[in-house]
């Protein structure tokens, strides 16, 4: 018997990843960062490929070396490395890696030549979100460095890539100004004599409202897993694939004018009957869900009574027949009623995107559903690690 799950449906991620490949003419980079985005980056990955992605996105080098072991041999492009790392170690697993300023194509640089082999390299352009990147004021040099060592068969630059400030909004004035930019940046690439097999820029709101901005990869990144960076109602074809549920540990009833959970910041307005969820923000649960959280139990959705704590929360039932061992249900695709994560993110204040990365790396366990992202040999699709 369980006692708190998140599920997760890999057939969905699937799907999700195939409908975003049938709206574009461009390859389809699934992004599996951070785990999946909560999901399991290994699973996710799995599924993304089986739907159409032809590539792998991922933040970190590790997560590069982790998709290598597991035996995934897509390509995969990792765009965030501080100083020192061994990414020699990537260059020879056949990792794609990033360069955004002449420090960073030095070092790999230095890698090629320790590994005799040349980098796979995306050089990076800061067309205007002020983060990695070379600025256009730089460009050139790093252009003019990775030319040479790509004439000395130290690397060979794979791609030139940038990403948005504000595509999640359609229409947004920087969206255009951007793609200027980096239509200014490929064509001086090019005059350097650079012209790389894939240009990205598009992330999950590009591709599904910017067909302009696909070029030749696109990197979708939170619609993998069904979920919509947009406003308004989410794009047809996508299906939420994450599910968070917990069984409810006790009920009580109390009377009017209890104080429920740490500081009282909640109390009954009436003779009510409390149920226990043992679920908290040590498992992914935002604090700021506090009095706000929606959740479905007994064919209702509630709001979260009280603060929410580390390993629990409180839902006033009122009168309805609720008891110990319910199902209360914090988030899934709405198909029964149940909140969605986006209905959370509203809730709360955020992004979708977070609500189920928190989920990641809980003591939650992940139960999934499906086969899409089954290895070969596994008996069942709850196996998948």
């Amino acid at each position: 018997m369980w006692q708190a799950e998140v599920r997760i449906d890999l057939d969905a991620i699937r799907d999700n990843v195939a409908t975003l490949r049938a709206g574009t003419t461009a390859e389809v980079m699934a992004v599996v960062k951070a785990d999946g985005y909560g999901h399991g980056m290994l699973p996710a990955a799995r599924a993304a490929l089986a739907g159409g992605a032809t590539w792998l996105g991922v933040a970190t080098l590790d997560e590069a070396l982790a998709l290598r072991r597991a035996g995934l041999t897509a390509p995969v492009l990792a765009w965030l490395q501080t100083p020192g790392l061994p990414l020699h170690e990537g260059v020879e697993a056949d990792v794609d890696l990033n360069a955004g300023s002449l420090g960073q194509l030095g070092e790999l640089i230095g890698a090629a030549r320790r590994v005799r082999r040349a980098a796979r390299v995306h050089l990076k352009l800061d067309t205007g979100l002020a983060r990695g990147g070379a600025t256009p004021a730089d460009w050139p040099a790093l252009l003019e460095a990775a030319a040479k060592a790509q004439a000395d068969g130290e690397l060979e630059v794979v791609g030139v890539w940038s990403h948005f400030i504000y595509a999640d909004a359609p229409g947004h004035e920087t969206i255009d100004h951007q793609l200027a930019v980096f239509a200014e940046g490929l064509a001086t690439a090019e005059r350097y004599g650079i012209e790389p097999r894939y240009r990205h820029i598009a992330n999950s709101a590009a591709t599904l409202t910017r067909p302009d901005a696909h070029y030749d990869l696109v990197r979708p990144g939170v619609a993998v897993y069904g979920l919509s960076p947009l406003p308004g109602p989410p794009p047809p074809g996508l299906r939420p694939a994450m599910t968070a549920r917990a069984r409810v540990a006790l009920t009580k009833r109390v009377p009017a004018g209890q104080g429920v959970s740490y500081g009282h910041a909640y109390f009954t307005t009436r003779e009510t009957t409390l149920a226990l969820v043992p679920l908290g923000y040590g498992d992914g649960v935002p604090r700021h869900a506090s009095n706000v959280g929606p959740v479905l139990l007994g064919g209702a959705v509630r709001r979260i009574a009280g603060r929410v704590c580390m390993d629990q929360f409180v839902l006033d039932c009122g009168d309805d027949p609720v008891g110990a061992g319910d199902v209360a249900t914090l988030f899934g695709p709405g198909d029964d009623g149940e909140p969605t994560a986006t209905d959370w993110a509203e809730a709360i204040g955020t992004i979708n995107y977070e609500i189920v990365t928190r989920f990641g790396g809980s003591r939650v366990p992940r139960v999934y559903d499906g086969t899409a992202g089954v290895p070969p040999m596994s008996a069942t699709p709850g196996e998948v690690g």
